[in-house]
């Protein structure tokens, strides 16, 4: 099991919301662009994470405290994903939790241009803070950087409308927005925010290669395995929670069986604990574990118990995980940007799809995907097709350059490379 703690140079702080927080300069600025012009200074909204090197994310330093506290470093891959498709010299944060006097005033003078990292903010409960008083306010271009809409597990998704308002005043302030897939595209144009363009997940284009693509090994030189761990789970969104986690433990058996495998954990307390903790810190896991009813009866038995003990991964570190996934040869389960991060990397990965989020991204990028709420059994075999691949392939293709074309028609400096182009020799 494994786990980092962090020391900290330039900080984002935490607010209970994780939407606001501020940042120290960078230690590092990259003074021109590719052309030659100076490079633009910007701004984020909700913030996941601390920077270094410029352009990397790790989780707050004091991991002593957050070992307490859940966050999903999922939210911190996109934000380290991100910053790196942009160029950009100056950075910091746009608070739109406790506005001070001058601060509208220096964000348009000193910044360029505010991105809304992507994420699910697209729901009926999303708290937006003071948002209304400040986005009207700003006289820079805002990005929408791969947002998305979750739908309930029943009925329609119903905006307030101050979430309206948020959204349509970002429309205002953009050329396009950037969303995940086909069903948020739907819920703005459905409020009149029309100016969208699918682009997806800047996770997907992390390393800038338009060519990316996936090659299947034979099956049975398939050795590490990386599950994407998912336990805790809501009705709000899974509309059969026993199935889930039944599914859910059967599948990480099976692959147990098969392969070596490591569960990837992004953020969870009680994982967090029973990777990194003290004696005393293990023993509240374990007994956080199972005392949860849904997860006593549904999830957990003597050979999960097991794979928890030896079997857990987590870090704090952004590039951990890339680092973790480079040396696996299949990643699959629950975890969306787990997966992700994989694909990222060339590494095949099977999504697990369970509500509407995932199963936009799949659509999004035509990623082999297995219903949890189906009546089949996964079979690994019938997804280990060449074919199921070339359809991620062709649509990677064609979103990395939405990605890029999104970015160039908004005016945005970028790291992401171009097509290749033909040249006619002699």
């Amino acid at each position: 099991m494994d786990t980092i703690a962090l020391t900290a140079d330039h900080r984002i702080e935490p607010t209970s919301s994780g939407i606001a927080g501020r940042t120290a300069p960078l230690a590092a600025t990259l003074p021109l662009r590719t052309d030659g012009r100076a490079l633009p200074n910007i701004l984020v909204i909700s913030p996941s994470g601390e920077v270094y090197n410029h352009d990397c994310i790790r989780w707050y330093s004091d991991f002593a405290n957050s070992i307490e506290h859940y966050h999903n470093i999922g939210d911190a891959f996109v934000f380290d994903s991100s910053l790196k498709l942009l160029q950009f010299g100056r950075f910091d944060v746009c608070d739109i939790q406790t506005v001070k006097l001058g601060d509208i005033e220096r964000y348009n003078a000193e910044y360029d241009y505010v991105f809304l990292r992507g994420s699910n903010y697209i729901h009926a409960e999303m708290d937006w803070e003071n948002a209304e008083a400040v986005l009207p306010k700003l006289k820079i271009p805002i990005l929408a950087f791969g947002v998305g809409a979750q739908a309930p597990a029943k009925g329609k998704l119903e905006l307030s409308q101050r979430g309206k308002h948020i959204w349509q005043l970002i429309g205002d302030h953009s050329t396009t927005l950037g969303v995940r897939g086909a069903y948020t595209a739907e819920v703005l144009w459905e409020i009149g925010v029309r100016n969208v363009r699918i682009v997806g997940c800047p996770t997907a284009f992390r390393n800038n290669n338009p060519e990316l693509r996936i090659d299947l090994p034979p099956l049975d030189t398939v050795r590490q395995v990386g599950f994407t761990v998912r336990r805790e789970v809501s009705k709000t969104y899974s509309p059969d929670i026993a199935k889930y986690l039944t599914r859910h433990r059967d599948i990480i058996k099976a692959m147990a069986k098969r392969f070596d495998v490591t569960l990837m954990m992004q953020g969870e307390v009680e994982e967090k604990k029973l990777i990194a903790g003290n004696e005393q810190q293990k023993r509240e896991g374990w007994e956080a574990l199972k005392s949860n009813a849904w997860c006593a009866e549904w999830f957990f038995d003597r050979e999960l118990d097991e794979l928890y003990a030896n079997k857990l991964f987590y870090s704090d570190v952004v590039a951990d995980y890339e680092t973790l996934v480079r040396q696996k040869d299949l990643v699959l389960g629950y975890r969306l940007h787990g997966n992700l991060m994989a694909l990222a990397n060339a590494v095949p990965s099977i999504y697990f799809v369970y509500d509407s989020r995932t199963a936009e991204f799949c659509e999004t990028f035509a990623i082999p995907s297995y219903d949890v709420y189906s009546g089949k059994e996964l079979v690994l075999e019938e997804y280990w097709d060449q074919s199921r691949f070339e359809r991620f392939n062709r649509a990677y293709y064609t979103r990395y350059r939405d990605m890029r074309d999104f970015l160039n028609e908004n005016g945005i400096a970028n790291r992401m490379q171009p097509a290749t182009k033909f040249i006619r020799t002699p």
